[in-house]
């Protein structure tokens, strides 16, 4: 394999996350913390060493073929949430490096498990690089959903491969293109959050933090809290919105840009989405109306909050659900795993493939019923191949499978059952916080032990990488070309 083409894309990306750490630098140097120290430092070590790789592999041929493709996505995670880890290493916040890395495969995967408590009373620094890691890394899952999983024929991904680009070695020039288209509508909700949450009430170091990791779906926040510390009906509606804009697909932010704007709605996956969520939401409102838990417009809050929340994978909090009682636990279980649509900020095992497997399995049932007949599956206008549904279904398959693993191997640890389950679900799925009074809600992964978080942190990279790009790593024949 030639890696040169591979280095010079690291290269690239961990010398801009290096540029990015004189971000929280600045901040503390403003508030007199020594900590800008280290961002300095941490920044000047990244950016150097990014640039030397990149240096030392320009020129040479630049495409890609899949198999360079597979090993540099599932590697850039690693090494980017490796450097992102530095600033917690070395910051006087008191984290090991498997906390350090832990923070920063949580930031950098979107996924919001926190093993840090006391944010209200961090400096800036550290709250600002938080967000900052969940805004990269939510740009990142977007070019990569949308420029590399098609090309790699992902979980059914290959259904939304871009016009014009069907060859592999034009994945590069592709993903620079896609990333530019991208970044402007992701810097652009970004910039309009910011201003909802600073007009409703929030600082502005809140408001652009708390930006950064709603519309990346991530879900950190600056207080222990969380949205719910505000106490404010308005950001809760906020946040909402925008974690709803963030699931959805971004491609058709680009195509309502160019005048088609009712290409949102024609989405057979927006449309699912958003009709899942709301009867989700009816049915988290009846929940507590039955237990008596809240009622009215704060039953309603809490409930679409929490549902979108939990469904796209962003984490946020406004209330402990999980004290609903075992149905909202269930409830909760279930939906963590289901997700936002492809090409989005969201995570979990995403809307199109449920499209998907209830359309195979509906025409499976009508071949039964007449076995002479030809039934053309169909999604979006689009004929669904047989390829595409054996991917979906031997995606979903193995996310199960992985999902079981990794919960039995966090139960070895000591783990009770519930924290175990709900861990590995939401480290798959990408979600943040789990079930129980350790990893809910209310709590965070500090207590757990140190191979519950590595495992933790495994199953977050395994699960935003849809699984099969790290699988095949591990198979002899990918390595013999």
């Amino acid at each position: 394999m030639e890696f040169r083409p591979i280095l010079m894309i690291i290269g690239v990306l961990t010398a801009i996350l290096g540029c990015s750490m004189f971000l929280p630098a600045i901040a503390d140097a403003l508030v007199g913390n020594d900590d800008w120290i280290v961002f300095v430092t941490s920044g000047l070590i990244t950016t150097l060493l990014g640039a030397g790789i990149w240096a030392s592999s320009f020129g040479y041929d630049q495409s890609l073929n899949a198999r360079q493709a597979f090993f540099m996505t599932a590697i850039i995670w690693v090494v980017l949430a490796v450097f992102g880890a530095l600033p917690f290493y070395w910051a006087g916040i008191n984290l090991n490096f498997t906390d350090a890395f832990f923070e920063s495969m949580s930031g950098l995967t979107t996924t919001g498990a926190t093993v840090i408590s006391g944010l209200d009373d961090l400096p800036p620094g550290i709250l600002l690089w938080r967000s900052l890691l969940q805004w990269f890394g939510g740009l990142g899952i977007i070019v990569m959903a949308v420029a590399v999983l098609p090309m790699l024929q992902i979980g059914g991904m290959q259904m939304f491969r871009a016009e014009a680009f069907d060859t592999a070695e034009k994945i590069l020039p592709r993903a620079a293109q896609i990333a530019s288209n991208m970044t402007t509508i992701y810097i652009a909700l970004t910039f309009i959050c910011a201003i909802c949450y600073w007009a409703a009430g929030m600082g502005l170091f809140d408001a652009i933090a708390h930006s950064m990791t709603t519309v990346a779906t991530g879900g950190f926040s600056t207080r222990d809290g969380s949205i719910d510390s505000y106490e404010s009906a308005i950001i809760d509606y906020i946040a909402v919105t925008f974690m709803i804009l963030g699931a959805l697909p971004f491609l058709l932010y680009i195509k309502m840009v160019r005048g088609d704007l009712l290409g949102l709605w024609r989405d057979s996956q927006v449309r699912t989405f958003l009709l899942l969520l709301a009867a989700v939401t009816l049915v988290a409102i009846l929940i507590q109306y039955v237990d008596d838990i809240d009622r009215g417009e704060v039953a309603f809050r809490h409930a679409i909050f929490s549902v979108t929340s939990v469904m796209t994978g962003t984490g946020y909090a406004t209330t402990d659900y999980g004290s609903w009682g075992g149905i909202a636990i269930t409830l909760f279980f279930i939906i963590t795993f289901i997700g936002g649509c492809a090409g989005s900020t969201s995570c979990g095992i995403k809307i199109f493939r449920f499209q998907v497997l209830f359309l195979d399995l509906k025409q499976h049932i009508r071949q039964i019923l007449y076995p002479s007949g030809v039934f053309v599956k169909r999604y979006n206008g689009q004929v669904i191949s047989d390829t595409v549904s054996a991917s979906v279904m031997s995606f979903i398959f193995l996310y199960f499978f992985f999902f079981i693993i990794l919960a039995l191997l966090l139960s070895l640890t000591g783990l009770d059952s519930l924290t175990a389950f709900s861990g590995a679900a939401t480290a798959i799925s990408n979600v943040g916080p789990g079930l129980g009074d350790i990893i809910g809600p209310s709590g965070n992964f500090g207590p757990l032990s140190d191979v519950s978080k590595w495992l933790i942190s495994i199953g977050m990279i395994v699960g935003r990488l849809e699984i099969f790009t790290v699988l095949v790593l591990f198979l002899p024949r990918f390595w013999r070309g």
